[in-house]
């Protein structure tokens, strides 16, 4: 989802942790799997701020990579048929 070692949301290229932006223990290796991953600042990522204690940043990732996914994939594979759910309609 990134060609380049930075936050995605600030650009900062210290202390980067990975996320995978479809989590869960199956969806973690569905992630994995298809690319659906993002390099976050500990800020962004377990920070006060960060996406998974911000439910409009998590949303937000989770929509774009659903059209990443979809981009990729076409209408070879259904994001819903993989991932059980459609972030486009929330």
């Amino acid at each position: 989802m990134q060609t380049e070692k930075e936050c995605y949301v600030c650009g900062s290229t210290y202390g980067l942790e990975e996320h995978h932006v479809i989590y869960g223990t199956a969806n973690r290796k569905l992630s994995e799997k298809y690319g659906l991953k993002v390099w976050l600042c500990h800020a962004h990522h377990t920070g006060s701020a960060g996406v998974h204690f911000n439910r409009d940043l998590d949303m937000q990732l989770k929509k774009y990579a659903q059209e990443c996914f979809e981009l990729k994939y076409g209408a070879n594979m259904s994001f819903r048929e993989v991932f059980g759910k459609n972030y486009k309609e929330e």
